[in-house]
């Protein structure tokens, strides 16, 4: 029978060959993990349980890549430092050109907190209210007392643009933009609603779409400009952008969208909307913004606790909004926060347990629900369910 210090030496071993491997190397290769992790074994050795960690976290993703159709980017963070990555599979399926660590991908809905920030950044600054009505931004705007906290947190009973755009965006070539979006609910006065403004939750991509819009009437940039050059590159993010296709000056090299048997993802007249998604962005730029919010470069600690704070009450149960990230509250009273995403082949998981500096990031470019289903990777983390919930299909 192996002793202690035999499976010692064997997980060192190992450990030591992962770290020669890096996601350029092929379509399921992985780079080592630092040093800080929680606990996933009684052993005390601190490169035992590194090894531990690594090789559980990476079967299951191997796994669901070899069975379940898995085919993406993978980081798993604590405080700041990488427990995990993983590149499986491939960018681009007709060439076989694989997945790497700086490949971007579109992050769909899981754009939507990106958006909220910079609202929140310029309310901080005085540049507007919360209370704001729509009205002040878009004058002649038909529907009333709709402020821009409604829009932050889904309750503005606006109509949803995917679903009354089939119907009055007839040019099925030309993209719908934020303009033309805008222009399309101040012309046709008579698109129902949802419901009335401020009484129920309601996911809306055109809250976040007109979010941006008015990001561009305050600070009289284009949206992803203004991104741009307060968020991506003060933080150094590379490899990360707002989708403009009306400055579309060459095309940015990013993650093919594909359903689930590797077909190409036609494009349709909404990919022209920013706002509620659009964000391409890679695993490593979106573990740094992870960081910055911890670090208060994105937006202060004070608003962070607004965006956090769970804002529909009218239904019961542990899951709630915020301003443009979701929520589910633990038994222990904090909060889990995430935003999942989904749009055409892109299925994205941002899942944040800011009292544990804790992260998953996952970015697909093929389409599987099963990208959704981390609850075990908590259970390799040693979390217990009174701890993490699984998070189901949003986006």
């Amino acid at each position: 029978m192996p002793t202690v210090s035999f499976i010692k030496h064997s997980l060192l071993v190992g450990f030591a060959f992962i770290v020669f491997f890096s996601c350029r190397n092929g379509t399921m290769a992985r780079v080592p993990l630092a040093a800080s992790i929680p606990p996933v074994s009684a052993l005390d050795s601190t490169r035992v349980r590194q090894g531990l960690l690594f090789h559980r976290l990476d079967s299951f993703f191997a796994r669901k890549h070899k069975y379940g159709g898995f085919n993406g980017n993978v980081l798993v963070l604590k405080a700041g430092r990488v427990l995990y990555k993983g590149c499986f599979g491939y960018c681009n399926y007709a060439t076989k050109d694989t997945l790497d660590a700086q490949t971007s991908f579109q992050i769909a809905s899981s754009s939507k907190p990106f958006t909220s920030t910079a609202i929140l950044k310029l309310a901080d600054e005085g540049k507007l209210s919360l209370t704001d009505t729509l009205g002040k931004f878009f004058p002649g705007f038909p529907y009333r007392n709709i402020t821009v906290q409604m829009l932050l947190c889904h309750r503005s009973g606006l109509p949803n643009y995917l679903f009354f755009g089939d119907r009055l965006w007839k040019d099925r070539t030309v993209y719908m933009t934020n303009d033309a979006l805008l222009d399309v609910l101040m012309k046709n006065k008579n698109i129902e609603g949802t419901s009335r403004p401020g009484t129920h939750f309601q996911y809306n991509n055109t809250n976040f779409a007109l979010l941006a819009s008015i990001v561009e009437k305050v600070t009289g940039k284009r949206f992803p400009d203004y991104m741009k050059e307060t968020f991506f590159d003060p933080l150094g993010m590379n490899n990360t952008w707002v989708r403009d296709v009306q400055n579309e000056k060459e095309e940015r090299k990013h993650a093919i969208s594909y359903n689930s048997v590797w077909r190409i993802q036609a494009e349709d007249p909404y990919d022209g909307v920013y706002g509620d998604k659009n964000v391409f962005s890679t695993m490593e730029d979106m573990m740094i913004w992870d960081r910055a919010f911890y670090e208060e470069k994105n937006i202060s600690n004070a608003w962070q606790k607004e965006a956090y704070a769970p804002r529909s009450f009218e239904q019961k149960g542990a899951r709630n909004y915020g301003y443009g990230w979701r929520l589910i509250q633990q038994p222990n009273g904090e909060n889990v926060v995430y935003h999942n995403g989904w749009w055409h082949g892109n299925n994205t998981v941002f899942y944040r347990y800011v009292p544990d500096t804790f992260a998953i990031i996952i970015l697909s470019n093929r389409y599987n629900q099963g990208v959704y289903d981390i609850q075990p990777v908590f259970s390799i983390m040693g979390a217990t369910k009174d701890t993490m919930s699984r998070m189901d299909e949003e986006q």
